[in-house]
């Protein structure tokens, strides 16, 4: 929305029509696979609507808006992200809403229990990935008051820990700002954290702890950016009551795919593999979710075979079921793991 000025109120083809001919797709890494009419074709009653930016010397292209250098830009670009949620839900309420607490949250899925043909807000519950516009623990209260639930410290690597690109273990920073988010009542998420990190916060963090978007690293040949889960910290997750976000991203199913590389390599019995690693670890299925991070960096044609937008995520009930797993636990695969989080965590 922010870089690109997708209009997540219109469908994909629209977007995708917009752009045509145009360099976003490419920019992008693929054509967009969101909006609002596809929201509604999947019943996606809820999403985690993410503020990200992108230390500048990660910056791949000039449209790239999010960069910073400095932690007064990182805070501006994050707030500017957040005006533009508070926008959207103002300007259009019958499209998305802000999801700040349990009657909020209540009121979104209550509306989706009523007839399946007609049209719903979209919840939107806000998530920060990357800290640096967090510069200490007032603005930590702010955030929090702006509606702020979740936030992940740490994208390439920061002054709080390591992440997909350099750095390593907490800082003591880091570990105070893990301090203050819990006192607050944040969910940490540990996406992109590398594995020693991972299991210091998974130790030392008092609050709810989640992995919002990220895969099994026993199931890809190489990680070299040890981005993904190990069985060590997914372990750890269970044993906190954590869940994980299961990204059906086709170089996070094969390692090293290419948006010029057949589709047909990748598919969501891909993504089910991914799925079930995860439940073989837990002894159940109450520990995983979808976490598509769509069009977070990437879209179409870089997703399994069988998709073409987020309107064909229910797709993957079909290869869940094939492999056993009881519409009980697909529901809670689909819906019901991240509810419960969010019933446990949202502020009353």
């Amino acid at each position: 929305m922010y870089s690109f000025g997708r209009d997540y109120r219109q469908s994909a083809a629209v977007t995708r029509a917009r752009e045509a001919g145009t360099r976003i797709p490419e920019l992008q890494n693929g054509q967009s696979t969101l909006g609002w009419p596809e929201y509604q074709q999947a019943q996606l009653a809820v999403i985690f609507a993410t503020l990200f930016v992108l230390p500048r010397k990660y910056k791949a292209n000039e449209s790239e808006r999010v960069d910073f250098a400095t932690l007064e830009e990182a805070h501006r670009l994050t707030s500017a992200q957040m005006d533009i949620y508070n926008w959207l839900a103002d300007e259009s309420p019958d499209q998305f809403t802000l999801v700040k607490d349990l009657p909020s949250l209540t009121k979104v899925l209550n509306a989706w229990e009523g007839d399946p043909t007609a049209t719903h807000p979209v919840g939107l519950v806000l998530s920060m990935e990357g800290a640096e516009g967090v510069s200490g623990p007032a603005e930590l209260e702010e955030w929090w008051e702006q509606g702020l639930r979740l936030i992940g410290p740490v994208w390439a690597g920061t002054r709080y820990c390591g992440g997909t690109y350099e750095g390593g273990r907490f800082t003591s920073e880091g570990l105070h700002l893990l301090e203050n988010m819990a006192n607050l009542g944040y969910t940490l998420d540990i996406a992109h954290m590398k594995e020693e990190p991972a299991l210091q916060a998974l130790d030392r963090y008092s609050g709810a702890i989640i992995a919002s978007h990220a895969n099994a690293r026993a199931l890809l040949k190489e990680d070299p950016s040890q981005r993904h889960l190990t069985d060590t910290v997914i372990r750890s997750l269970v044993e906190r009551d954590g869940i994980i976000g299961v990204v059906p991203f086709n170089r996070f199913l094969l390692s090293g795919w290419k948006n010029t590389d057949p589709r047909e390599q990748v598919t969501l019995e891909m993504v089910v593999d991914h799925i079930d690693h995860i439940c073989q670890i837990a002894g159940d299925a109450l520990h995983v979710g979808l976490g598509t991070d769509y069009d977070g960096g990437f879209g179409w044609p870089a997703i399994p075979l069988e998709l073409n937008t987020i309107a064909d995520l229910p797709k993957l009930a079909q290869p869940l079921t094939t492999r056993g797993y009881s519409p009980e636990e697909i529901e809670s695969i689909f819906s019901g793991n991240w509810q419960r989080l969010l019933e446990h965590t949202l502020p009353a």
